[in-house]
């Protein structure tokens, strides 16, 4: 008797913690919108990435970008750097005055998640210091261009479960990466991201000046499932960052999910049925709606390579435009 008397208990107070959170997702906020990018998914789609990249500065005018410098592309010969790449998107976003977000780290967004350089042996002893070498080359270039905003220090660095190609990966060194690029340069602030759907954000929600999330409403399972987060009311991420003490000025969402999600096929061979099983026009919408009750200030949307690959590729501008009409509107 006792133990259904609590039960029954504990029912109540979910029902009635529940009803709160749904009761706290009605106001909506102002959101300013940014787009995150990256050269190499902009590839994989068959696309030009210079293309891609240009056309989204110009077209849809965003007023943040989210880049990286990835550690594999920018030293893929040991000591040797490249910067090429980097140099052109930080270029074009001061040249159309779109400010970034700059990633630098082991993990950067986007698989394999984990882009370390191939001839880096991380169970030989001093192995990291490569790692710190190259973050300084990366702040040292870029911590006067007028184009730069936000450091972001690895992606997702606190998730404990394996996602990507991560072996081997140092989580014990991104305090000490934070603390470099803070003296590297001290006039631009750092931020550090977690999922907002697989983390209690605890060890990342405080080490940096910003905290990012990443927000998916629809994924798929590993056996090819969808699953969807519609039932979780959007003040679920407002009262997680207060519950860690995070103002919520200094909260972004990091990805704002904009594609379809793919587990084990792409666009390229994956009909556009089954792309929009996970992300159509309507659901757009709805993802918008959602993050502007969150009552975070910034919010970088994840799928342009997408957008522009069902632009050009099958000749649906229905996500291009959708984009482009929201951030035309500024909330």
């Amino acid at each position: 008797m006792k133990l259904i008397k609590f039960f029954l208990l504990f029912l109540l107070v979910v029902i009635f913690v529940y009803g709160l959170l749904w009761f706290g997702s009605r106001k909506k906020y102002p959101v300013t919108y940014g787009i995150s990018f990256n050269q190499n998914h902009a590839q994989s789609l068959g696309l030009d990435w210079k293309n891609v990249y240009v056309e989204m500065l110009d077209e849809l005018k965003p007023d943040y970008v989210r880049i990286a410098a990835m550690w594999s592309q920018v030293e893929s010969v040991k000591s040797v750097y490249d910067f090429s790449d980097v140099d052109f998107m930080m270029d074009r976003a001061a040249k159309a005055g779109t400010k970034v977000t700059l990633v630098v780290g082991q993990k950067a967004p986007r698989w394999p998640e984990c882009h370390v350089p191939g001839w880096l042996n991380y169970e030989v002893a001093g192995s990291s210091d490569y790692l710190l070498d190259y973050v300084t080359g990366v702040v040292e270039r870029y911590k006067d261009h007028p184009a730069l905003e936000i450091w972001q220090v690895e992606n997702e660095p606190y998730i404990r479960f394996a996602f990507g190609e991560c072996k081997n990966y140092n989580q014990d060194i991104v305090k000490e990466e934070i603390t470099l690029v803070k003296r590297l340069d001290p006039d631009h602030l750092t931020m550090v991201t977690d999922s907002g759907e697989l983390s209690t954000w605890r060890r990342a929600i405080g080490v940096a000046d910003i905290f990012g999330t990443t927000l998916y409403r629809i994924v798929q399972t590993p056996g090819g499932r969808n699953f969807s987060y519609d039932w979780l009311p959007a003040s679920f991420y407002r009262y997680k960052a207060k519950l860690w003490g995070r103002d919520l000025s200094t909260f972004f969402v990091a990805e704002l999910q904009m594609e379809p999600w793919f587990t084990d096929s792409n666009p390229l061979d994956a009909s556009v049925e089954e792309q929009e099983k996970t992300m159509d026009v309507g659901r757009m919408v709805k993802h918008f709606d959602y993050v502007e009750r969150i009552g975070v200030p910034r919010a970088y949307l994840w799928g342009v390579e997408w957008w522009y690959f069902m632009k050009e590729v099958n000749g649906d501008e229905r996500y291009w435009n959708a984009v482009r009409g929201r951030l035309e509107s500024k909330f």
